[in-house]
């Protein structure tokens, strides 16, 4: 247990994170920011198989990507959408991939990039988040109750561990864990609609759908770390080039106009 002073002074003049809304606004200034703006994220990571008891999990390739978010703002808190695009690299070279040789089929495998977003949001509320329709409307029943989301502090240091909402009919492999990062000086700063912030990430999930394994024992773990960046301009030259050639409606996630 830490001492009452020594917690004190680490969490002093913090957000009251019993409260929803403040958890609603802290979230939304770490994860995006409270204006109707582009918040870019930019990430590295590596994927490992796991086959089973009987194997150690072993590292298949790396992976470089962007996540772009847009709270739009609306009657009871925010809607959020976004975008991803994810590239896979070489292992061992770091090059990106355009084949892979299966170690398990023994095929070479066409890679293809990951890439989501666009058809789909999530609602941000003190009563919760929740998948929507770009409409607004909640798919499924949403399950309402008070945003209190799992904060930590020490020193200057401020961290959110956050279990991701995903939509209903995902497979049942599939889930994420997610720690976000910023400085408490920063996050006592209100005036600031979006906070410099990192993150690190677990994600499990079946094989990869260009590796024709569907069916076959095992998973994946994806492993990432990244950085909030103020603009695309920060992005890296090599990765931003071939995402702009490639998937150049994926470098805003500003909504559609109807």
């Amino acid at each position: 247990m830490p001492l009452p002073e020594a917690d004190a002074a680490s969490r002093g003049a913090l957000p009251d994170f019993s409260d929803p809304a403040a958890n609603l606004r802290q979230l939304v200034r770490m994860q995006g920011s409270l204006r109707e703006q582009d918040v870019p994220w930019w990430f590295t990571g590596v994927i490992f198989a796991v086959r089973g008891d009987s194997e150690t999990p072993r590292p298949l390739v790396r992976f470089e990507g962007m996540e772009i978010y847009w709270f739009k703002h609306t009657p009871s808190g925010y809607q959020l959408g976004g975008n991803t695009v994810t590239f896979f690299r070489d292992f061992e070279t770091n090059e990106f991939l355009s084949e892979f040789r299966n170690p398990w089929t023994g095929k070479t495998d066409v890679v293809k990039p990951a890439v989501q977003g666009g058809n789909l949001g999530f609602s941000y509320g003190v009563e919760g988040i929740w998948p929507v329709r770009l409409d607004g409307t909640a798919i499924g029943e949403p399950k309402r109750a008070p945003l209190r989301l799992q904060w930590h502090s020490m020193g200057d240091h401020v961290w959110l561990q956050h279990q991701t909402v995903y939509p209903p009919g995902m497979p049942a492999m599939h889930g994420q864990r997610q720690t976000m990062f910023a400085r408490a000086s920063d996050v006592r700063q209100d005036k600031l609609d979006a906070l410099p912030a990192t993150f690190s990430s677990t994600v499990f999930m079946g094989w990869l759908k260009w590796m024709d394994m569907q069916g076959e024992p095992g998973h994946v773990v994806w492993h990432a770390a990244g950085a909030k960046l103020r603009s695309i301009d920060e992005l890296p030259r090599e990765y931003r080039e071939r995402a702009e050639r490639e998937y150049p409606e994926r470098m805003s996630a500003q909504p559609k106009s109807n």
